[in-house]
């Protein structure tokens, strides 16, 4: 005998109210999402989890740029040892397909991707200062510079942030970038970072590390004022002009593809600025004691700026599309928003 009613633990009231449970929970995540919605990641399908411009918010910033840089420059160690080579020995490796031949023929298809490690080590240290810094001056600027000042001069924004963000960025590269380098052009001197490392300090000292540090400033600084300040802008100018409705009405994937599209073209304007240093960087590396002042008289201005460039631009278009892909797509996996503002809306 029971005192409860026979139909009340049956499969049809069961499934009653675990519908009506259900649709409860659904619209209390709704009120949640749409309380907490502001800007353009109103579509977002989750309640934000990180607060813009806390040190959680940063530290997002960090992981997505190590993510981003480390594993897109590993994946083109083939493109960057062919290119290290034509700029250290032309005679040799006198085009891309050609050094691809001699490299997979001479040290076969290993040889391809010798340095990998050194990449990924220092380019995972470098994009963590690279865009975790420029998310920290950018906001830094723009409260010192003020609402107004900063929406009028966002440009200079824009650029000191991301110079500012490079400078502390490529101290951290330097030293892998050194034994990066000296592992890809001179044939035998090691098979990787782990014995690379430790030759390198013993013949030429920890400061040896650092000697290519000013060149490297001198191609990573203009390359990322231009990497940051071109996307910006290309951003902008995609979603006023080709994209056919608002930022704040675009789906993940479409806002994701607009972060693609104007990184792929930041990077054909990056590669073009930073070639010349590019190419005194892997000279001076891979050379011991020589000057910036005698690899420019050895290489001449017409083959500093040009040797090796249509292959960097290949490699750096590609390389900053995905980048910014693989930036933006962490943010959202995170819950925040796209790198990058709405078009300013028209004075009527």
């Amino acid at each position: 005998m029971t005192f409860l009613p026979s139909g009340l633990y049956s499969p049809t009231a069961l499934a009653a109210t675990f519908t009506a449970k259900q649709e409860r929970q659904s619209a209390d995540s709704l009120i949640q999402i749409n309380a907490g919605k502001s800007g353009p990641m109103a579509f977002a399908p989750a309640e934000q989890k990180i607060q813009l411009y806390t040190g959680e918010y940063y530290k997002a910033c960090v992981v997505g740029g190590i993510l981003a840089c480390g594993l897109t420059h590993t994946a083109v160690t083939p493109l960057d040892v062919v290119k290290c080579n034509m700029q250290i020995d032309p005679k040799n490796f006198p085009g891309i397909g050609a050094g691809f031949s001699r490299l997979a023929s001479t040290q076969g298809l290993g040889g391809l991707f010798r340095g990998w490690v050194p990449t990924l080590l220092g380019y995972s240290a470098q994009g963590a200062g690279k865009f975790g810094l420029y998310e920290y001056f950018k906001k830094t600027y723009s409260d010192l510079a003020g609402e107004e000042v900063a929406a009028r001069y966002q440009n200079l924004i824009y650029l000191a942030g991301s110079a500012s963000a490079e400078f502390f960025a490529d101290i951290a590269l330097c030293p892998f970038e050194a034994v990066k380098v000296k592992v890809q052009t001179v044939p035998g001197y090691a098979k990787g970072f782990t014995d690379g490392f430790p030759k390198f300090v013993s013949q030429e000292g920890v400061g040896g590390l650092f000697k290519g540090l000013t060149p490297l400033w001198g191609r990573q600084i203009p390359y990322t004022m231009m990497k940051f300040g071109a996307f910006e802008n290309v951003v902008q100018a995609l979603y006023k002009y080709v994209v056919p409705k608002p930022k704040a009405e675009c789906s993940k994937t479409e806002q994701l593809g607009v972060s693609f599209a104007a990184g792929y073209i930041a990077g054909v304007f990056c590669a073009v600025v930073s070639h010349p240093a590019d190419n005194l960087v892997s000279k001076l590396n891979a050379t011991k004691g020589v000057s910036a002042g005698q690899i420019i008289n050895e290489m001449g201005w017409v083959a500093l700026f040009t040797r090796g460039l249509p292959l960097r631009i290949v490699m750096i278009g590609t390389l900053t599309g995905l980048q910014w892909g693989i930036y933006d797509a962490y943010k959202v996996y995170v819950g925040l928003p796209t790198t990058g503002a709405a078009p300013p809306a028209e004075k009527k």
